[in-house]
């Protein structure tokens, strides 16, 4: 009897422990409900702890906030504040990605080796901002062939064709932030006018 009471006590914590989860990242039940496929209403009720969580709910919620399962039924009050960095491997390319909420811009870094392959451009839905951080980065957009260094940045709209990739003897590392079509960075590098011309 007294593991089904422990078990009854960990499900009515989950409600709560969501909730606070997604208020700590800013995150609206709207926002989250695009990202997971779950309806609003339903993580409302979770949330609430008018429904009883599952696993095929509380995964993509997991997975959403990347966060591990565990920290949703059973963590404590208050969690590790380090970022679990968990590299994705796509082709020949490292991606780390920096973000923990779902939402509308996410954050990465990557790593793009050297490499002989010819650039393939292509379009899709979305904006995109770069920083370089090391070794130097070529990039098609349009009809522009750029190459950044350490410390420059690029901003386009990915409906363009674009293409990127290592420029350099030495492997490039980015930051790069990406952005649902309309979301754009707001990052701007333009010097102040002068106010020492009498206007």
């Amino acid at each position: 009897m007294g593991n089904g009471t422990e078990i009854a006590d960990v499900l009515a914590g989950v409600g709560p422990r969501l909730r606070r989860l997604r208020l700590q990242r800013s995150v609206t039940l709207t926002a989250l409900a695009e990202t997971t496929g779950i309806s609003k209403s339903t993580l409302s009720r979770l949330e609430s702890g008018q429904r009883r969580p599952s696993l095929e709910l509380l995964l993509p919620i997991a997975q959403a906030h990347q966060v591990p399962l565990d920290e949703l039924v059973g963590a404590p009050e208050v969690g590790n504040p380090r970022v679990r960095l968990a590299p994705i491997r796509r082709a020949d390319t490292t991606v780390v990605p920096l973000t923990r909420a779902p939402g509308p811009l996410q954050a990465y870094k990557m790593i793009i080796p050297t490499s002989r392959r010819e650039p393939e451009p292509r379009t899709h839905e979305g904006y995109e901002w770069f920083y370089v951080l090391s070794g130097r980065l070529r990039l098609l957009l349009a009809e522009h062939d750029v190459v950044l260094g350490p410390g420059e940045a690029a901003e386009f709209d990915t409906r363009l064709p674009h293409w990127f990739g290592c420029a350099g003897d030495e492997p490039v590392e980015l930051l790069t932030l990406f952005g649902r079509q309309g979301e754009r960075m707001h990052v701007r590098a333009r010097p102040r006018a002068r106010k020492d011309r009498g206007d």
